[in-house]
């Protein structure tokens, strides 16, 4: 029988890019899982229906009519979800969604190679993963990467290339295993300079690096967050409670497609003593997520966004904004604020359909909107916002 996940997401991302895991340069997958408010803490506002939603019951319905006819349950139920004006909802087969779920962790199998498309259309290594296959064989950022297994990749769309070095899709008897790929090899055809050379890598289990930390030539604490996939929330809580006292942070969410919303509910906990960081409503019932108490909430804070910040990202952006805790600079946030519930059909793919949206604390809503930020600047956009950060007292 289909069934609910005991879940609930801010699902920020397109389908296929979910797919690709790479935190850099692609959207990642974003949802939230298992660490809603208990009953007593949520808030009871007024309701609001949800417009363009599939219904869980009928695309349930029409998998199960569909693999009674012999047919594909889960194309069954894309359809219905295509034909629903659900534009966030998305049915992943079991397989999809093992990735999906192990992206949450902060995981994916590939290579340890990020890829983007060059001005001139060629396809080039961005982010090359420290300590991973790709690192090891000497291949670089700026790298152009001419086949994969013989196929010419430039043609091809940047998530087909990032799906190939993962070994998306290839037949393997692994007898179910989430890591179908890992361990198999993939022979990459590479040039730099002129020089055209061959690589057989062996595919393998790695982390993504969500956080990073690094001290400016001011001073400043820069936290750069790509995704907030586990561990991110207690990762940027220890880095602000462990900066020296008077130590300004810069928290750059920028391209940040989402992620756990539990994760970024510790985020914004790392600057926040406790209270609303948003509501929610779930089919019309307003709830809401507060902060855990005992945040720094001296240190000066500017957070840094663009339009590739979006889902749980924004929900951070809105809550240290309308808090006032933080100074918000960049451009103008995409607007993705609505949650998605995952329903597992019978076929034992999973529907995950659009079931309310999410305000900032001051009601604020996100979807569509977006976050307009306290400075609006295109063009140089983190040296904007160092100044803005030493203005506050937070680098020299």
């Amino acid at each position: 029988m289909p069934g609910q996940d005991n879940r609930l997401k801010l699902h920020g991302f397109y389908r296929g890019a979910a797919l690709t895991l790479l935190f850099a340069s692609v959207l990642a997958t974003a949802a939230a899982t298992d660490s809603l408010p208990r009953a007593d803490e949520e808030a009871r506002i007024s309701t609001r229906s949800v417009a363009s939603t599939a219904d869980r019951d009928e695309v349930a319905r029409a998998a199960a009519e569909a693999m009674a006819d012999g047919k594909s349950g889960t194309e069954a139920a894309e359809d219905v979800v295509s034909r629903s004006g659900d534009r966030w909802g998305a049915v992943y087969d079991k397989g999809e969604y093992e990735e999906f779920e192990q992206a949450l962790d902060g995981k994916y199998t590939g290579v340890g190679l990020s890829a983007k498309r060059l001005a001139d259309g060629r396809i080039a290594a961005s982010k090359v993963q420290p300590g991973g296959p790709a690192a090891r064989a000497g291949i670089k950022a700026g790298d152009i990467l001419r086949t994969v297994d013989g196929e010419p990749v430039g043609p091809r769309p940047v998530t087909e290339v990032v799906a190939l070095l993962r070994g998306d899709g290839e037949d393997q008897d692994t007898g179910g295993s989430e890591d179908a790929s890992a361990g198999t090899t993939v022979v990459l055809g590479l040039s730099r300079g002129g020089h055209e050379w061959t690589e057989t890598l062996r595919r393998v289990s790695l982390s993504t690096d969500a956080v990073t930390l690094e001290t400016g030539a001011d001073g400043a604490l820069v936290i750069k967050v790509a995704a907030f996939t586990k561990g991110t929330g207690k990762q940027i809580r220890n880095a602000v409670l462990e900066a020296p006292r008077g130590t300004g942070v810069l928290l750059d969410l920028r391209g940040n497609a989402g992620g756990l919303v539990t994760e970024a509910v510790q985020a914004a906990s790392a600057f926040l003593d406790g209270g609303l960081v948003a509501t929610y409503d779930i089919r019309g019932e307003q709830r809401a997520l507060y902060a855990d108490p005992g945040g720094d909430t001296e240190r000066p804070v500017v957070a840094l966004v663009d339009g590739g910040t979006m889902s749980a990202a924004e929900l951070v952006t809105g809550a240290l904004q309308d808090r006032g805790r933080a100074i918000t600079v960049g451009s103008p946030t995409f607007g993705k604020g609505s949650v998605q519930m995952p329903s597992r059909l019978p076929d034992g793919s999973v529907a995950e359909l659009t079931v309310g949206h999410y305000r900032t604390p001051a009601g604020h809503r996100v979807d569509d909107k977006g976050i307009t930020p306290d400075l609006v600047v295109d063009e140089r956009a983190q040296e904007r916002a160092r100044t803005v950060l030493s203005g506050l007292g937070g680098g020299s």
